[in-house]
């Protein structure tokens, strides 16, 4: 019995020192973690020293002193959790480092934990995956480990938490599909899967997890139908699907949600109607369906959802007419239907909605009026109702609404006058009235509206002047009044607005002085008032606007020296003058806008040399300087600038283009006609491989057309009109594949147009008034094109209605060309006899070496190009086959016939007199007159242009005299002194 006290007393001691010998285990392992953290982390458990844990901040310990919970919420922890043994804190109940930067994974020595029951080591940067061990934490009622960057697939072995109340993992780079071991969690309140990037379906075992209250998985990757057994879930009150990419359409079965009070699937891939079970949903707050693909009507029984504060289904393809049912929600405070297709008229019932601060529905294809009950919503703040089809005037009750901050029924069939009862809308902040039919005159009572920001009434009916009461608007930043009606003078109040940053009276009838000083305040971005009627000079306060981004000033009639109108303005990046009647020169200052990105003063009465300095501009993309009076040369500085449109057209300027224009990579449009430009077409345009349209028509281009223009792949219109061009059309000519519209007009270009061939989206053509010869090309610009294309060329032929058509022999097989070739060549060698024969006849009556049978002058050279043939049948067409009403006289030994050649040239023709059998009356006359006139070198004797020995007519070509014959000029005194 003695021994009794000693054993009891004995066990005490080996309970007491296994106790102590826990407790300090449990202080070595945590102090052992502290070592491994940071010193900042070292600074927050300055308390963690000794062997008594229970005392150290954030530890608690049990009735045993083992320690039972840690909670270390954002005290600053830096550093793992893999110093941390947990296998020697058996106890814990609770883990709670949360809002800290811990980093690293999560050990899978957690599982050891087999107490736990509440962990969260949200907010940190935790990577890796989810251990499978947290499977063996079989106490656990709360995990949260949202807010990290953890990997991997949410481990199957989370099934096993049967006790589990909140599983939040949300925040994180989770992959996979949800596990089907998650419909074990059978006592599940809140799941929290959201912002991860989960794949797969939503399983069907969902619908197992009856407790549920809070299911939120958005913005992941989930795709498939939403399960028809979400509707076992008759305790969930939010159901948060929206952002993944669902499809299929709405179960049914939400209809059992009757709890539910926030249900948001928007911005997924839904289909079909808005299922009418969705009445069911009476205790529903707010509902999103926005950006699906749900389509049909909105079902009548939206009307049950009398709690409803938000209806959200804007973005769908739903279609009829907004139900009258809508009425019933009372409570609404904010209703987006935007971008659908519903039609019909707006409910009358809308009126019921008094609490309705916000509605959207815009982009959608209502008609009839805005009812008049609208003017109950006496809470709105937003209403924007642009783009339908409403018609009908602006109902006088829209005054009632006097909160409203927001107005917009732009791009409607709204008539009518602006009802003067807008001027209630005193806490208005921005109003849209545009592209309408409204009329009338802008309300005098605008000017109460104080507090507007925005006021755009462009594109309507609208006439009279500006009201004086504008100047109220002092908040006013911008001011669209563009594409009206509206007329009258700027007032000078409008100076007032000093909070202006735009301002556009673009497209009205305006006249007088634009507004002097509208640039007061130092804050105007934005000026646009072209096509008005301003006879103004530029207002002085421009020259100092350095605020000025925009500037369209064109098609008005405004005057006065702009050399220095603008000063620098540094921000300036856009200004069109053109089409007015400005003078004065580019100021070299206009290198000094370092923003400007377009500059347009096409049409003015500008004068000078293009600057240099522009080239300053270094941002320019656009330089539109067209119809002035500019001189001098391109510099060739303007080809360090980015310009995509060069348009230099209908000027002065002489010179050469600059070679350096190949460093213009991004030039699109080149328009350099109608100048006085001479040299060559530099071949370095071929570089401009962007290049769409060019013109260097009218000016005096010569030589060839280079090849490497052939390069210009993109090149849609080309204009090489009116130059002095010569040669034949580049081959390379063909590969432009994208050119619709071509003019190679009044040059002298010759050759075939073969290279044409190819060109299959040519449409327009000009080639008159050149050399080219043969068939034209079988191509639709050549089909479609008239005579007037083609006229005075050399010997086109071809399916046009006043050309020859073209020999059908050209078009015969390789065996025909064998029979020709061989009958040409025999009839050019008898002809070469006939020539040699007659030469020699020559030479021997007239014993001078340097008569030939043919002279011809330099003149006749230009014209004709040694073209014997075309000479023969130019004379035959002028003269109509020598017809009685082209004579002008008769002679001895001949006719003389008037000829206008298709050059415009007017010539002489004797035609000598042929004997029956068409031999030359006196050949010895026909050569020796000949000789006379050329070896005579006379002021006053005419020239002789050449002449034509053929079988049915022989004739000389002479110059052609104004004033007739000789005989009748010397019997007239006057006409006769002219010799002298």
């Amino acid at each position: 019995m003695k021994l009794q006290p000693l054993l009891l007393l004995l066990v005490m001691y080996f309970c007491a020192f296994a106790a102590s010998s826990e407790i300090a285990s449990e202080a070595n392992a945590l102090l052992k973690w502290k070592s491994s953290l940071d010193n900042q982390s070292h600074a927050s458990l300055s308390s963690w020293s000794g062997n008594n844990p229970c005392i150290w901040l954030g530890i608690a310990c049990d009735e045993f002193n083992s320690v039972s919970n840690i909670n270390l919420t954002n005290v600053g922890l830096r550093g793992t959790l893999q110093s941390l043994n947990f296998s020697l804190l058996p106890n814990i109940l609770t883990l709670n480092m949360s809002h800290n930067s811990l980093n690293g994974t999560i050990p899978p020595q957690i599982g050891s934990l087999s107490n736990l029951n509440t962990p969260d080591l949200s907010t940190n940067n935790l990577f890796g995956s989810i251990p499978n061990t947290i499977g063996n934490l079989s106490k656990l009622l709360f995990l949260n480990l949202s807010y990290n960057d953890l990997s991997g697939t949410i481990p199957f072995t989370i099934g096993n938490l049967s006790k589990l109340n909140v599983l939040s993992i949300s925040f994180n780079e989770l992959t996979g599909p949800i596990p089907v071991s998650i419909s074990n969690l059978v006592n599940l309140d809140s799941m929290h899967l959201h912002e991860n990037k989960l794949s797969g379906s939503i399983p069907f075992t969902i619908g197992n997890l009856s407790k549920l209250s809070v299911l939120y998985i958005s913005l992941n990757e989930l795709t498939g139908p939403i399960p028809a057994s979400i509707g076992n879930l008759v305790n969930l009150d939010f159901m948060l699907l929206d952002l993944n990419k669902l499809s299929g359409s709405i179960p049914f079965t939400i209809g059992n949600l009757s709890k539910l009070s926030v249900l948001s699937i928007s911005f997924n891939e839904l289909i079909g109607p808005i299922p009418a079970s969705i009445g069911n949903l009476v205790h529903l707050d707010s509902l999103f369906l926005e950006e699906n693909k749900l389509s049909g009507s909105i079902p009548f029984t939206i009307g049950n959802l009398s709690k409803l504060s938000g209806l959200y289904i804007s973005l769908n393809e739903l279609t009829r007419p907004i139900p009258a049912s809508i009425g019933n929600l009372v409570n609404l405070d904010s209703m987006h239907l935007f971008k659908n297709k519903l039609s019909g008229s707006f409910p009358f019932t809308i009126g019921n909605l008094s609490k309705l601060s916000e509605l959207y529905i815009f982009l959608n294809e209502l008609t009839g009026p805005i009812p008049a009950s609208i003017g109950n919503l006496v809470n709105l703040d937003f209403m924007d109702l642009h783009e339908n089809k409403l018609s009908g005037s602006i109902p006088f009750t829209i005054g009632n609404l006097s909160k409203l901050s927001v107005l917009s029924v732009s791009l409607n069939e709204l008539t009518g006058p602006i009802p003067a009862s807008i001027g209630n809308l005193v806490h208005l902040d921005s109003l849209f009235l545009d592209e309408n039919k409204l009329s009338g005159s802008i309300p005098f009572i605008i000017g109460n509206l104080s507090k507007l920001n925005v006021l755009s009434i462009s594109f309507s009916e609208l006439t009279g002047s500006i009201p004086s009461t504008i100047r109220n608007l002092a908040n006013v930043r911008k001011l669209v009044f563009i594409g009206n009606e509206l007329g009258g003078k700027i007032r000078i109040e409008m100076s007032m607005l000093t909070a202006l940053n735009s301002l556009q009276l673009a497209d009205n009838n305006f006249i007088g002085h634009l507004p002097q000083n509208i640039c007061i305040g130092g804050k105007l971005k934005n000026f646009s008032a072209e096509n008005n009627n301003f006879t103004s000079p530029i207002p002085v306060s421009f020259k100092n606007c350095s605020s000025l981004i925009r500037v369209r000033l064109q098609r008005n009639q405004l005057t006065g020296d702009i050399t220095d109108a603008f000063g620098v303005l540094p921000n300036l990046d856009y200004i069109e003058l053109s089409d007015n009647n400005f003078y004065g020169q580019l100021s070299p200052n206009w290198g000094k806008f370092r923003s400007l990105t377009s500059l347009m003063i096409s049409n003015n009465n500008l004068s000078g040399v293009i600057p240099p300095e522009l080239a300053g501009a270094t941002k320019l993309q656009r330089l539109h300087l067209f119809s002035n009076h500019l001189t001098g040369n391109i510099p060739h500085d303007l080809c360090n600038l980015p310009l995509f449109d060069l348009s230099l057209d209908n000027n002065n300027l002489t010179g050469n283009v600059p070679k350096e224009i190949a460093s213009m990579q991004k030039l699109q449009i080149l328009k350099l006609g109608s100048n006085k430009l001479s040299g060559l077409i530099p071949k370095q345009l071929g570089n401009l491989l962007n290049l769409l349209n060019m013109s260097l028509s009218q000016n005096n281009f010569q030589g060839n057309i280079p090849s490497e223009l052939g390069k210009l792949k993109f090149l849609t219109s080309l204009d090489l009109g009116g130059n002095s061009l010569r040669g034949t059309i580049p081959s390379m000519f063909g590969e432009l594949k994208n050119l619709e519209t071509l003019n190679l007009s009044h040059n002298n270009l010759s050759g075939d147009l073969s290279s044409f061939d190819d060109m299959t989206s040519l449409t327009s053509i000009d080639i008159s008034y050149n050399q080219f010869e043969g068939p034209l090309p079988n191509i639709l610009a050549f089909h479609n094109a008239k005579i007037e294309a083609l006229r005075n060329n050399k010997g086109l032929c071809g399916n046009v209605t006043g050309l020859e058509p073209c020999s059908t022999s050209s078009g015969k097989s390789h065996n025909n060309m064998i029979v020709i070739l061989p009958l040409t060549l025999g009839i050019l060698i008898l002809a070469l006899f006939a020539f040699g024969v007659s030469y020699h006849l020559c030479q021997t009556s007239t014993n001078k070496e340097d008569q030939a049978t043919s002279i011809q002058t330099p003149n006749i050279f230009a014209i004709w190009s040694f073209d014997g043939k075309m000479v023969f049948q130019n004379i035959i067409e002028a003269t109509e086959n020598f017809d009685d009403k082209h004579l002008i006289g008769v002679g001895g030994q001949g006719c003389v016939y008037k000829a206008v050649l298709p050059t415009g040239q007017v010539v002489a023709v004797k035609k000598l007199h042929s004997v029956p059998n068409g031999e030359m009356l006196n050949l010895k006359a026909f050569t020796c007159e000949i000789q006379a006139l050329t070896e005579i070198r006379h002021r006053n004797i005419v020239k002789l242009f050449g002449f034509c020995s053929h079988s049915q007519f022989s004739f000389l070509v002479c110059e052609f005299l104004e004033n007739g014959s000789v005989e009748k000029t010397l019997k007239d005194d006057g006409q006769a002194m002219a010799f002298d």
